[in-house]
């Protein structure tokens, strides 16, 4: 069976599932290049809780939740089945090694999950199932989530954290209301990318894990964390002394939209 490297992808606006830009594209040729997974196990930034949750739905709805986007993303759908059985086997290692987790059959996936799914493997015919993160737990936490998830790429699962490698929105929205141009990065997104990649390189996971202490502009690009704790857990699940790749960087509208490959 196929072992799949743990993945971090940015997913941005909801408008990269119909916006041909870069990362768009990326998307969009990443799932041939990775080929099929047995299910896909997403850890979105985009559900979040006080403990671990884990979607166990059959047949999961598709979420769309934002607002104030045109039509045609809200007539989107992603009719992929659930993957239960793998969900609960993710449920049963995280409880062995000591989280709290609850299961829910009935969420549906939100636009963190199904829109790189979506864009990766748009027939919807691979099992998907999604994972919370915690934003009052630290990348610690979400680092140790990725380790107990691990073994569940030898089954041949896709394991995918979604969020944003910058997420200050506030800076964002002041970049097109400026009437800037898409690919316009904001003036502290540089130094922590550059931070990260080379922390990533080195394999510094505890520099890593500090990163809002250690990294220049930390705070500046993750005001609150919950769309890099993502990347912590994907970190998590790549091999042990692995070095991560960066697949991807693109800006859309002063958001990264990195990706990297943990193998």
């Amino acid at each position: 069976m196929d072992r799949f490297p743990a993945l971090f992808v940015s997913h941005g606006s909801p408008m990269i599932a119909i916006t041909p830009n870069p990362a768009h594209h990326f998307l969009r040729e990443l799932g041939p290049r990775l080929g099929r997974p047995r299910a896909i196990l997403v850890v979105t930034a985009h559900w979040t809780a006080p403990r671990v949750m884990v979607g166990t739905a059959a047949e999961p709805e598709t979420i769309h939740d934002f607002g104030g986007f045109p039509p045609a993303l809200y007539a989107l759908r992603y009719p992929a089945p659930g993957a239960p059985e793998v969900a609960r086997a993710a449920a049963a290692r995280l409880r062995a090694a000591g989280f709290a987790v609850a299961e829910d059959a009935e969420r549906g996936l939100d636009h963190g999950s199904w829109i790189p799914a979506l864009l990766m493997y748009p027939k919807a015919d691979i099992p998907i199932a999604q994972i919370s993160v915690q934003p009052a737990a630290d990348p610690a936490h979400h680092y140790r989530l990725g380790e107990a998830l691990r073994p569940l790429r030898d089954e041949g699962v896709l394991i995918l954290g979604s969020g944003s490698f910058t997420h200050n929105l506030r800076a964002a929205f002041g970049l097109m209301r400026g009437g800037g141009a898409a690919e316009t990065e904001l003036p502290f997104t540089a130094p922590f990318l550059a931070w990260i990649g080379d922390k990533v390189a080195a394999g510094d996971v505890p520099t890593l894990l500090a990163y809002r202490e250690e990294a220049p502009y930390g705070a500046e690009n993750h005001p609150t964390d919950e769309h890099f704790l993502p990347f912590f857990a994907a970190l998590g699940a790549g091999s042990p002394g692995a070095i991560g790749e960066r697949w991807h960087h693109s800006t859309d509208y002063g958001l990264a939209m990195d990706a990297y490959a943990f193998a």
